[in-house]
């Protein structure tokens, strides 16, 4: 492949002249047969510019399962600390006398409660360093290289009887654990413009559903028989993931061939820092994802008091209240799909904020109130997230893996705070100072997000340039008719307007 022809493949989400017949027609263009230089990749998954594959329901269900059982390698430790504290003085490398001796028995438990610490550690490594790959790399092989490497690092955490190897493997877990962060931007590229959201919900939806299910399958699992057996079955679903990956996960030229990783790195920090749209977007899902977790976080010393009293198992089944709220999102998603993203975020922030109203007012007087917050919160985050990822990935099709990362970094900063922040006025002032706080977070979100209209242009940091037209049909129709009289389009990342066979989306996303 002669280095011209590379330049302008990796160039061709972005320059106008780059149409997808160009690029068919460069007669010198090979694209590869195999992984690694080595397994043969099945005929059908291989890429094909005349013929882009199809994103249909099927495969976007797919890369939802896939989702689900990689981030759950996040959570499983959780419920199984206590399993581990007595598993560890038997089968760890650990003084037995520990049993008997207070003093030691409580260095067990600060040791072993690092072990959560480590993997969430390991993770924010992998969104830095990792993640932003998906705009360097084939997508397919770094999906396959991620999910060999999980499955054999939870090999190790099965079979190991040394704390030290335990806390290790955690981390590295960790770190390989960021699958659905580079199957959302795929997605993304995969989807046609007007089933974008839609495709970014299910991807959504399977990674949130995979932190709900993680706690229920350890907490089950380990109950009934041993922590270990929690990671055996960890060990089976990730190869389901693995073969699935490769028997049905589309191969996909490489982007930014221009570029180095440190090129790539840097110029994630600079989306940081100077696109309105993505700071806008950062600040929001800060104040948001500190509300949700704060919520989540609290619910347990809520409904474990006055004036409830319930059990552990009681408080448990209300993350199926959860869970209901996020295999709504799907259906969100075909909603958003018809709005513009902006109109879609405002509603998902007002129902957040009349959510959090409702916990404020009654959430520790009835629990019909809690039971209302659980699921609008849920439905509402949910939906909020994928107008806002929408928004974000259609800045640049060729840096969408790097934006994300910038997204959930945003969500993880959130949940550190809602954590601490949350647990220290619950304890220190109770349930309503706590969502008085929230609610204020909420509305914090609505201002943040009101300084910038629909349509305001990429590089505006305030305003309402452009107009108030919701209906994305509308402003596509509108945005072609321009592009028919010869007028200059620019590419409006919050109004979802894209001219896909200008920009060569047409060879990425365009499928249909």
């Amino acid at each position: 492949m002669s280095p011209s022809s590379t330049e302008k493949l990796g160039a061709h989400c972005e320059s106008p002249e780059a149409t997808a017949e160009q690029i068919a027609a460069s007669p010198e263009e090979s694209w590869p047969t195999k992984d690694f230089g080595l397994i043969p990749i099945p005929k059908r998954l291989q890429y094909d510019p005349v013929k882009p594959f199809h994103f249909g329901i099927f495969l976007n269900m797919s890369f939802g399962f896939a989702s689900t059982f990689t981030v759950a390698n996040l959570y499983y430790c959780q419920p199984l600390l206590s399993m581990l504290l007595r598993g560890v003085i038997g089968c760890f490398t650990v003084c037995y006398f520990v049993c008997f001796n207070e003093s030691g028995l409580i260095v067990s438990i600060i040791r072993l409660s690092r072990i959560p610490t480590l993997v969430q550690a390991g993770y924010l490594v992998g969104l830095l360093l990792i993640s932003p790959l998906g705009d360097l790399v084939r997508r397919r092989q770094l999906v396959l290289l991620l999910v060999a490497i999980s499955t054999t690092l939870t090999i190790g955490l099965a079979v190991t009887k040394n704390l030290q190897v335990f806390e290790t493997l955690s981390f590295l877990v960790g770190v390989a654990t960021v699958t659905p962060q580079i199957l959302m931007p795929l997605a993304a590229d995969l989807a046609p413009p007007e089933r974008r959201a839609s495709a970014l919900s299910v991807v959504l939806s399977g990674l949130m559903l995979g932190v709900l299910i993680a706690r229920v399958l350890a907490g089950v699992i380990g109950n009934f028989t041993t922590w270990r057996a929690v990671y055996y079955m960890s060990i089976g679903v990730q190869s389901l993931v693995l073969i699935g990956a490769y028997l049905m996960l589309p191969d996909y030229p490489s982007k930014n061939r221009d570029m180095t990783y440190f090129q790539i790195l840097f110029s994630m920090a600079k989306y940081a820092v100077t696109e309105p749209l993505v700071i806008q977007v950062a600040i929001i899902n800060i104040a948001s994802s500190t509300c949700f977790t704060s919520f989540w976080v609290t619910l347990t010393f809520l409904l474990g008091g006055a004036p409830y009293y319930y059990s552990t198992l009681i408080i448990g089944l209300f993350g199926l209240v959860g869970m209901l709220g996020v295999l709504v999102g799907p259906f969100a998603g075909r909603l958003i799909d018809r709005l513009v993203p902006w109109y879609a975020t405002l509603t998902a922030t007002g129902l957040l904020l009349v959510s959090q109203a409702v916990q404020t007012a009654a959430g520790g007087i009835n629990v019909a109130a809690v039971v209302i917050a659980c699921f609008g919160l849920d439905v509402a985050r949910q939906a909020q997230q994928v107008s806002m990822t929408t928004r974000v990935l259609s800045i640049s099709s060729a840096a969408r893996a790097r934006l994300n990362a910038i997204l959930i970094l945003s969500l993880f900063i959130g949940q550190v705070m809602g954590t601490s922040v949350g647990t220290q006025v619950f304890v220190q002032h109770g349930w309503r100072a706590c969502s008085l706080l929230m609610l204020a977070l909420q509305a914090f979100s609505i201002l943040v997000l009101l300084l910038r209209g629909p349509h305001c242009p990429r590089k505006r940091w305030f305003g309402y340039e452009g107009g108030l037209e919701a209906r994305k049909r509308v402003v596509l129709e509108r945005e072609k008719s321009r592009s028919g009289e010869g007028a200059k389009v620019e590419h409006d990342s919050e109004a979802q307007i894209e001219a896909p066979m200008q920009n060569g989306e047409g060879l990425q996303s365009d499928t249909s």
